[in-house]
Parts: C-alpha cells; structure tokens; sequence
C-alpha cells in the first residue's frame, strides 16, 4: 500500500486520529495568530487609504478572507459527506459536520461585514443584491446542515441526512460566484486574482493574502477540535477511551 494512502487509512482509526488532532490543532491556532496580527498590523496601519473609498476599504481584509472561506469550507463539507455516503468513512462525516458551524460563522461575517461597507458605498445596509442574497441563502443552507444533525438521535442517520443537503446544496456555490456576472448588481466584479494580474494595487495585496492565510490555519484548527470533540463522544464507553483517560489521571 502507497505510504500516503496508509497514512489516511489509519488517520480514519479513533484513537489515532485524537492523537493527531490533540497535537496539531494548537499549532494552527497559533499560526492563524500571527498571521492575523501580521496581517491587520499591514492592513491598518502600512497600506494607504484607497483613493476613491478612502478608510473604509480596509474593511475588504475581513470581508473577502471570509467570503471565500463561506464558499471553500461548504464545499469541503460537501466532499466528505460525499466521500461518508459513498465509502462509508465514519471520520469523514465527523469531519463534514464538523466543517458546518466553522462555515456559518464565516458566512455571519461576510454578511454583516458587507453590510458594514455596503452603508458608505450604495447608502443602505441591505439591499436584495443577487450576491447578497444568494450568501443569506448559504447561510440558510449551513443552518439547515446543522440544524438536521442536531434534530436526529442517530449519529450516523444524521450525518447522511445533513450530508445528502451539503451535496445538493453545493450548486449554489458557482451561482453566488457568477452573480455579479449573470445578473445586473450593485456588488463590484472580481478584482483579486490567484492568476493574473489584480485590479487593486499591489501594496494592499500582502495584508490580504496574510489574511487568507490566517482563515485556512484557524479553520483548520477549528476543524481538528470540533471534530476531536465529537469523536469523543462517539467513542464513549470504548476500551481505548478509558485506557487514555486513566494515563492522564
């Protein structure tokens, strides 16, 4: 067996996997810190105002980090609940629900920091832009994830439930991506690129991409500790549990 593959494959094992998320979900806390310090240090007081929007730009350092991170982590969700139906992994459907707290939150923020630098810029703090409207439908989405896991006594039937809506569910990702494309809206086109050239200036990239950064690390930590906690649960009562339990003692 390739050595990444049995690597995955005894990541799935209970024990193994508290182990793993116990020490390495510190360590992307810790790097998600500074590179949020970092980054809001270069945000606030290093690059210069934007000469049409003046201060109120800066508010783009949270706003489009977790933006992306609303998108990424509900289709992360959606993969594990897929590869849990499909080949019946017990660790990814820990992991799937565990994603869709962490990408509410995201969701939350990107709404009301939207909203926050919608007032300046259109006048209003809402407006039924399709952008706007199709991320409160997001929203909407990962509480009704959550909301299906919670409601359901049986761990297993209630993460298959919440996952087969994360699966459907995913197709409104390309929808809230395109909308200000496909639609006539007040929200601005695509102006950051990962390839090619931004239509910002280049000074008030670094904070951004130091920002983006620092989301994957403290999703990642926050994906590892959610996930070890519901493992635990799961596994309460196994022999393993106890015999660690009692070496901590």
């Amino acid at each position: 067996m390739n050595p990444l593959v049995h690597w995955f494959h005894r990541l799935g094992s209970p024990p193994v996997f508290d182990r793993f998320a116990q020490r390495w979900s510190p360590w992307c806390y810790a790097l998600a810190a500074v590179l949020f310090g970092f980054g809001l240090w270069q945000a606030l007081f290093v690059v210069p105002a934007d000469y049409q929007q003046g201060d109120s730009f800066r508010i783009l350092y949270i706003h489009v980090p977790s933006a992306w991170m609303s998108l990424f982590v509900f289709a992360l969700m959606a993969l594990y609940s897929a590869i849990a139906l499909i080949w019946r992994v017990k660790l990814c459907e820990i992991l799937a629900m565990a994603c869709a707290p962490i990408g509410a939150a995201f969701t939350v923020i990107t709404l009301m920091t939207g909203s926050i630098w919608g007032k300046p810029m259109w006048g209003a703090w809402w407006d039924w832009d399709p952008r706007l409207t199709t991320e409160l439908i997001l929203l909407f989405l990962y509480l009704g994830v959550i909301g299906l896991y919670r409601v359901i006594d049986d761990h297993r039937n209630a993460s298959r439930a919440a996952g087969l809506l994360s699966i459907v569910g995913v197709a409104l990702l390309p929808v809230i991506r395109y909308s200000v494309v496909w639609w006539n809206s007040l929200h601005q086109g695509q102006s950051i690129r990962l390839l090619g050239e931004s239509a910002i200036d280049a000074s008030m990239l670094l904070p951004l991409w130091l920002m983006v950064a620092g989301t994957k690390f403290w999703f990642a930590g926050s994906l590892l500790a959610r996930a070890r906690a519901d493992n635990l649960r799961r596994e309460a009562g196994k022999d393993w549990l106890a015999r660690r339990l009692e070496g901590n003692a």
